[in-house]
């Protein structure tokens, strides 16, 4: 696969053993042992995939998501010691696109990192490249979001959602469909995380919010009405 993992956690014995199963994977790690140490690494290499741990020292994790997302929209999985859902939402709030709660097993913790690169970077998302809805203008081969010729920078989660009701245009799409088409089946989160990724992405589109509509009682969907 050949991707690079920046893994950013105050333990060290926890990188070297997720390093280790990386490489066993054909994947490069980047170690960090708090949140100012991975941006500065963040701007010396390239990355394509960041793992957070939330509780650390100098800066956490919560800090260093939301500075990784004014300048990238590269994919976050987030280290938590807690499950609870208001934790989740405000990572989700923050832009992160993935959580894994402490303690870690590195099996688990690679493999959804294989499943978010693959999602994130498939080819088969690269199809049909380039579409322009209203002054919205999306191409899926470059990961690129324009508003009337102005980059919009977008999170993984929140490219794949905006992919997904466009591929799904003029099709009202429940809640539930829309959570298990873009998070699967086997995630634990509540429908409230539809709703958080629909009010960030609505925001980030600006004057173009309009084009994802809400149908009351239903859910969303995406719709470029007759002038």
């Amino acid at each position: 696969m050949n991707k690079t993992i920046l893994m950013v956690d105050d333990e060290e014995r926890m990188r070297f053993l997720i390093e280790a199963y990386l490489k066993s994977e054909g994947l490069n790690m980047i170690p960090a042992g708090n949140g100012q140490e991975a941006l500065e690494k963040f701007n010396e290499n390239h990355v394509d995939l960041v793992v957070l741990d939330i509780m650390m020292p100098v800066m956490d994790g919560w800090t260093a998501c939301k500075e990784l997302r004014k300048i990238s929209n590269v994919p976050i999985i987030m280290l938590t010691a807690r499950a609870e859902d208001e934790e989740q939402l405000l990572g989700f709030q923050l832009g992160t696109d993935s959580y894994v709660t402490k303690p870690v097993s590195p099996k688990v913790l690679v493999a959804k990192i294989k499943a978010l690169l693959k999602r994130t970077y498939s080819e088969e998302e690269n199809q049909n490249k380039q579409n322009s809805y209203d002054g919205l203008y999306i191409n899926r081969e470059g990961h690129e979001v324009k508003v009337d010729d102005e980059n919009v920078y977008l999170s993984p989660k929140e490219f794949e959602l905006l992919c997904y009701l466009i591929k799904n245009k003029d099709i009202v799409l429940s809640r539930e469909k829309i959570l298990d088409a873009i998070w699967g089946i086997d995630y634990y989160g509540d429908l409230r995380t539809v709703d958080t990724h629909v009010k960030r992405l609505r925001e980030k589109l600006g004057v173009k919010s309009y084009l994802i509509a809400t149908v009351r009682g239903v859910g969303y969907k995406f719709e470029v009405k007759k002038q």
